[in-house]
């Protein structure tokens, strides 16, 4: 929080210089009633995909022709900085789209409004409606301050014709079948894998250790990355680099590695599907999706955006009805439609176009078992941290706990 507020103060002296940063001061219904009123709102989309956004926003405006939108899309590496500009100022969007990891830092700093209030008169926003972990991203100390919009888990994706000639006629159920098929494979000799396990992902460390049963925090909320759970699953993931089943330096396109067979297996989200679809479509029907391999459970990540309001808006209720038409199940599968992106909305997965989709199926099994990152806003640090101490553990094999005790201490600090 005291770095979040630096930054603020600091963008705050030059606020003023900020031109056409959202429309707080929209001359016309102020107010932001969803009345009859004519009402402006700015709406802030991060990355490539919120190009798209006008061609829903059209067809809420189609309906509700008294709202106006305007949506700016941001690149991603852009957005967070513009919104600390626009806390400074009190003057921003009415309506953001947040990357999960953002949700505590600007909840924290009180620039997203409590959604709330707005649940009985647009029911669309009950968080009963959405996957459970998607309802706890959006969710900072007891306030509804982000909608889920969409999201995105991880899953096991893996050859089919390869595992099947090292013995396993489907994806592998546990760890222990995991470490069996990747040795197995890897065994098929010099250049030859048994998956990828990018050491740089800072989300799997932490995912492996919730598999486990590891608790992250003690029960008065200080860092435990160092218990024996936590540093069991750790050594699990160093065990693939120690023994030759997962390169260190990849040093390849996961694609064509994938597609050559030198890598038969990965962990990665649902934009693989197409990736893979498009660029290595001679290997169709020798590839297939699973949900992850379980330990004492095969908890995943659960990632995606979800759409807030920003406290200063002055359009707070016509907000709130463009963010309930956002959260509706047959808005967010023509999102899906538009862009690929997968629905938040649970009735949205009993559409033919994701129900009866091999691939889309294990996505929506894994994600009945995915949580987000803690909502906390030290965890960005603590993620890098940990990504650090990893290349310690794989690289030079060192004692594992040693390591991970290295970074609970810097865990604690971060969280003073």
């Amino acid at each position: 929080m005291k770095k979040v507020l630096a930054m603020i103060t600091t963008l705050a002296l030059s606020a003023s210089l900020l031109a056409g940063c959202g429309t707080n001061d929209n001359t016309e219904g102020s107010s932001g009633d969803a009345s009859n009123e004519k009402v402006t709102l700015s709406v802030w989309g991060m990355g490539e995909e919120a190009k798209t956004l006008p061609k829903i926003a059209e067809q809420f405006t189609a309906e509700n022709p008294n709202i106006e939108i305007k949506v700016q899309a941001l690149p991603w590496d852009q957005g967070h900085e513009k919104l600390l500009t626009a806390i400074a100022s009190k003057k921003g969007p009415d309506v953001v789209q947040m990357g999960t990891s953002w949700i505590p830092e600007f909840a924290d700093a009180g620039a997203l409004a409590d959604l709330a209030p707005y649940v009985e008169q647009y029911p669309e926003l009950k968080q009963e409606h959405f996957y459970d972990g998607a309802v706890e991203a959006g969710t900072y100390e007891d306030k509804y301050v982000s909608v889920p919009w969409y999201v995105e888990t991880r899953v096991l994706y893996y050859r089919t014709d390869l595992l099947k000639e090292a013995g396993y006629d489907q994806a592998p159920q546990n760890w222990e079948e995991l470490s069996d098929a990747a040795q197995k494979l890897a065994a098929r000799g010099d250049g030859k894998y048994g998956m990828s396990i990018d050491p740089k992902e800072q989300s799997l460390g932490f995912m492996f250790a919730r598999q486990n049963g590891a608790e992250w925090f003690t029960p008065d909320g200080q860092p435990d990355f160092a218990n024996d759970k936590f540093v069991e699953a750790v050594e699990y993931i160093n065990s693939f680099y120690q023994n030759g089943s997962a390169p260190k330096d990849l040093g390849l396109d996961i694609i064509p590695a994938f597609k050559e067979g030198i890598l038969p297996m990965f962990i990665s989200g649902p934009w693989m599907i197409k990736l893979i679809q498009d660029q290595a479509a001679d290997i169709d029907g020798k590839w297939s999706m699973a949900v992850l391999p379980k330990k004492e459970n095969n908890t995943s990540l659960l990632g995606g955006s979800n759409l807030s309001i920003f406290e200063y808006s002055k359009n707070k209720d016509a907000a709130a009805k463009f963010v309930a038409y956002m959260s509706k199940a047959e808005t967010q599968l023509k999102w899906m439609e538009f862009t690929s992106s997968l629905p938040a909305a649970t009735a949205a997965w009993e559409d033919e176009s994701l129900k009866n989709n091999e691939f889309y199926k294990v996505i929506g099994e894994q994600l009945n078992a995915a949580v987000p990152m803690p909502v906390i806003t030290a965890w960005s640090q603590i993620s890098q941290s940990y990504v650090k101490h990893f290349e310690v553990i794989y690289r030079n094999n060192v004692d594992v706990k040693k390591e991970l005790e290295a970074l609970n201490a810097e865990a604690v600090k971060f969280m003073k």
